[in-house]
């Protein structure tokens, strides 16, 4: 009886080793297995007939010997030094990696083995942008600030005409309404492919190696457009404002991108689409209000024949950030050979190019067309504000005096 009880016990201490024994191999199967090869950098900007360098490393010592090739999608455009390397078993070494930059454009490294090895080197892979000057590259990037700063401004000078005058009188309310709408789904674009982890795994997924296209100053800029837009409306409800209001056309157009969103979220929320996916079709939106916005505020002016109580300071501001957008991007086409950017996909210079045109429409509107109604003006209110408060004066009351 007592020798069975000892023999149950051994049994059970056996068995108590083998599956800690295979809990052990399996762990460390799994570590080998998560041992990976990577690159201390997965962009590199080089300048022609020049040379950069990056490096390739384990994250953990490896438990076989890893042949790698270096390949790109584009023999012309530079070379690499070596194309073939083995990287030993049980070393963290570094290889280093020799660019030469011989023709601008964009280039994609990508590494490659055998069947065996493929999951290890998938994280080697470089995109290289070969330039033909530094300047350029620096004029680029102040471009980019300036834009970026001259369009975050841009929203004050009608906000602070708008508290001057205590009244929003000049101001579109389509032009308004449809701002509002539009920046707020641009920012469920720009926070969520930015702060969602599932959203970012699914453009990863979508575009192995690609870059997540938003930045945090699109972020910024996008809530920080948000608030001055909502800062803007409660002016509305504080402000004179005259008879206007949201007109019946913007309701309908209004309707029909509301039926869009929510046909859209309620497509992601049944898994007939991903969220990516809704985002998308919300940036669509926000471009088409892009395309549209302008033209209630130019039939406004025109109709009055004034832009009393509208600010130029807005489309100057506004001309200036879209004129070094475009600037920006025909800069990089030259710098980088990358003309199909514009020409081949010509949406977002297009964009660019409409708002600056009427940017321009405004600034004669303003300063060429309606320039009269500024001067005879006796007051900073609108046309019409003034003929009504004229019509309930006596002629003595009525000062002639310019502002």
């Amino acid at each position: 009886m007592s020798k069975k009880t000892n023999q149950t016990r051994m049994d059970r201490h056996v068995s108590t080793f083998r599956l800690a024994f295979l809990l052990l191999v399996t762990v460390a199967l799994g570590k080998a297995q998560a041992s990976q090869l990577t690159v201390d950098s997965h962009d590199i900007t080089v300048l022609l007939n020049t040379n950069e360098t990056f490096v390739v490393f384990a994250s953990e010592a490896l438990t076989t010997a890893v042949q790698v090739t270096l390949g790109t999608d584009s023999d012309d455009h530079l070379s690499l030094n070596p194309t073939q390397f083995t990287y030993p078993a049980g070393s963290t070494q570094n290889q280093t990696v020799v660019i030469t930059g011989h023709s601008a454009g964009y280039v994609k490294v990508v590494a490659d083995s055998d069947a065996a090895s493929k999951e290890i080197v998938k994280d080697v892979f470089v995109r290289v942008t070969v330039a033909k000057s530094r300047a350029l590259i620096y004029t680029s990037l102040v471009f980019g600030w300036v834009y970026f700063v001259a369009w975050s401004v841009s929203f004050y000078p009608q906000i602070w005409i708008n508290f001057r005058r205590k009244s929003v009188e000049g101001l579109n309310f389509d032009f308004v309404t449809l701002n509002i709408v539009g920046f707020t789904l641009y920012s469920m674009f720009n926070c969520g492919l930015y702060f969602v982890k599932d959203l970012q795994d699914e453009y990863e997924e979508r575009h192995p190696l690609g870059v997540n296209p938003v930045m945090l100053n699109d972020v910024v800029f996008s809530l920080h457009a948000m608030f001055a837009t909502v800062v803007t409306i409660l002016q509305y409800f504080f402000y004179q404002r005259a008879q206007q209001r949201v007109s019946y056309i913007a309701y309908g157009i209004l309707g029909i991108f509301a039926v869009v969103v929510i046909v859209s979220a309620g497509l992601a929320g049944g898994n007939v689409i991903h969220w990516l996916d809704f985002l998308y079709y919300c940036s669509y939106v926000k471009l088409t209000i892009t395309i549209i916005k302008y033209v209630p505020q130019a039939l406004m002016n025109y109709r009055r024949k004034s832009t009393s109580g509208w600010s130029i300071g807005n489309i100057l501001l506004d001309f200036t950030g879209g004129t070094l957008s475009m600037l920006q991007m025909i800069l990089n086409a030259h710098n980088y050979d990358d003309w199909v950017s514009i020409f081949g996909d010509p949406t977002k210079f297009g964009l660019g190019l409409f708002s600056v045109l009427f940017d321009i429409f405004f600034m004669l509107q303003h300063y060429v067309f309606y320039r009269h109604s500024r001067q005879t003006s006796s007051s900073d209110l609108t046309t019409e504000t003034e003929a009504q408060n004229r019509s309930t004066e006596s002629p003595s009351d009525v000062t002639t005096e310019k502002y």
